[in-house]
């Protein structure tokens, strides 16, 4: 059963929402700060994060980036009060996954974290599969019905990440950083040129689309 981590430092707040996922099936861990989350993380098979911005001695801004540099694939959902818009961009540019705002309806909190999870698995498996195309990590083969494509490795390493998590917003930088490496010295436009290449590579096919989030980067989207 997977196991959320709840951090707020409001103590209703952390019940309340503990409380509706253990009636949803999730068991639940909780952290009064950024500090405590990540000390509960570290000995704890934690398979999402829930967790405020506004938090004493680390903040939800700090934390969401520490948790974000130790696993690039742990899904993270800001839950807070305040809700302007430049708040969200910031959050998703650390890394967050999802943002919800308070007060909040807690079958919405509870479907968000349904969907996010479900995003995880997805990207934790070997093969992804998107309508006629299939992409296997394990050979590095994408087919497309029955024919074969073979990508050069880094628009592989992109392609497989976007199509891990349908929908995610990934900046330029996460992305270099998560497949070119922290060491990376270019010019974070490379994304760019690798992003108009799988472009081209995949415009007969219906099954997916990458696009481009102006002033955040590029996610995935699967056509229905």
């Amino acid at each position: 059963m997977p196991t959320i981590l709840v951090a707020d430092d409001d103590s209703n707040i952390r019940e309340l929402v503990c409380l509706f996922l253990r009636n949803d099936g999730y068991d639940t861990a909780e952290a009064a700060d950024g500090k405590e989350a990540l000390a509960v993380y570290a000995s704890t098979q934690i398979d999402l994060v829930v967790l405020d911005i506004m938090m004493p001695i680390m903040d939800g801004w700090t934390l969401c980036k520490e948790l974000r540099r130790s696993n690039p694939d742990l899904p993270l959902l800001m839950l807070t009060a305040r809700g302007e818009t430049w708040e969200k961009v910031k959050g998703f540019q650390l890394g967050t996954d999802d943002y919800l705002t308070k007060p909040f309806d807690p079958l919405e909190l509870t479907a968000r974290v349904g969907a996010l999870l479900k995003r995880y698995r997805i990207g934790s498996t070997q093969t992804i599969r998107l309508g006629s195309v299939v992409l296997d990590r394990q050979t590095y083969k994408v087919t497309i019905g029955s024919d074969s494509l073979a990508l050069p490795l880094k628009e592989f390493e992109l392609l497989y990440k976007l199509a891990g998590t349908p929908g995610q917003i990934y900046t330029r930088e996460q992305l270099i950083d998560q497949i070119w490496g922290i060491d990376y010295t270019g010019d974070d436009r490379t994304i760019d040129v690798h992003i108009k290449r799988l472009r081209e590579r995949f415009a007969a096919t219906p099954d997916f689309r990458i696009e481009t989030v102006r002033g955040l980067g590029y996610r995935l989207e699967v056509n229905e």
